[in-house]
């Protein structure tokens, strides 16, 4: 692919090749959701961290995704950070054939945010609750930019991994972090 090519000059096959050449960039694995009226949630990776002052974050939705919309009419989104044991529920959310609405929470352990409501997943490595800040387009997704409300690490296990297309986990020795 040439600097100059656009996205929508590339085939499918380099589309593909672009897709899989994202995937070899490890990345941790969070359950995004929203609360009231319509409680949904979806499995993502594109999350990062912002800003210290003010306190922001992101997350990355493609257009077509239901979440998407849910993010647009919401005010409030949480953000459940994976740990290892949480595989199952990464498969969950990410599974389009799910039950919808409050239902499809109760194949997992969670709680309302204190602050907002969102559902936030228990067991998880850290939890934000968020107040939508801004949105950009982002080609075929839009950047939502949180404010962080309230934020807790309730966990010290190992993170859930997404790398090459598949879940996976961390030994101990691979990585430490400081307190």
């Amino acid at each position: 692919m040439k600097v100059h090519d656009s996205p929508l000059s590339l085939g499918l096959t380099d589309a593909m090749r672009l897709r899989r050449a994202f995937g070899t960039f490890a990345t941790g694995v969070t359950v995004i959701t929203t609360g009231e009226p319509t409680p949904h949630a979806m499995t993502a990776n594109s999350f990062t961290s912002v800003s210290l002052d003010p306190p922001l974050l992101l997350v990355c939705v493609d257009r077509n995704a239901l979440m998407h919309r849910y993010l647009s009419e919401s005010s409030f989104f949480g953000v459940s950070v994976l740990s290892a044991d949480q595989e199952t529920a990464a498969r969950h959310f990410a599974n389009r054939l799910r039950t919808l609405g409050l239902a499809q929470f109760d194949q997992v352990d969670w709680r309302p945010g204190d602050l907002t409501g969102v559902p936030l997943l228990s067991g998880t490595l850290a939890e934000f609750e968020c107040e939508t800040w801004r949105s950009y387009d982002g080609g075929d997704h839009t950047i939502f930019v949180g404010r962080v409300l309230s934020v807790d690490r309730p966990t010290d296990l190992d993170p859930l991994l997404v790398a090459q297309g598949r879940f996976r986990t961390v030994t101990p020795d691979w990585y430490e972090v400081p307190s």
